[in-house]
């Protein structure tokens, strides 16, 4: 697939949505300086290629019960294929992400819980036998802390 052609602008425009997905194209174009119908047909374009998939809230957790969140490594049985991994843990409530990598581990998952408890209750279902015709030999969990937003994430441009 050819990488699409995204100028300063895009990057500008996409940079500003990501710091606030709900900025209007007039206040987008003022800061890019394009007019607002401009700006618009940039957004537009941009959602159309695939660029912005979506708009999404920025939720704190914490407040809505889900306080924990942990990251799982996860290792197959030899010679698990790689569409089987990915299928693995779809059915998770508790998912929120999931990567399948080269290497060592074979997955990283990412999980958001209530409490401690909750969190040995996930891992244990994890744990058992299979999942999506996939053999999980081997965990390691790691408790997040803390959360610090890389620059993509905060919307900044350098």
């Amino acid at each position: 697939m050819p990488r699409l052609e995204i100028d300063a602008i895009d990057q500008r425009i996409v940079a500003l949505l990501t710091a606030d997905a709900r900025r209007s194209a007039s206040e987008i174009g003022r800061l890019v300086s394009l007019s607002p119908a401009a700006t618009k047909r940039r957004i537009d374009r941009l959602e159309e290629v695939g660029v912005i998939k979506g708009y999404t809230a920025v939720l704190d957790h914490a407040k809505l019960g889900h306080a924990l969140e942990a990251f799982t490594e996860l290792r197959f049985a030899p010679g698990t294929q790689v569409d089987d991994i990915d299928r693995a843990l779809v059915d998770l409530p508790e998912l929120v992400e999931s990567f399948t990598l080269a290497g060592d581990p074979d997955a990283l998952v990412r999980v958001r819980v209530d409490d401690v408890d909750h969190l040995k209750r996930v891992i244990d279902r994890v744990r058992r036998g299979r999942r999506g015709g996939a053999k999980i030999i081997g965990t390691k969990t790691l408790i997040v802390l803390g959360r610090t937003a890389g620059p993509g994430e905060r919307g900044e441009t350098g």
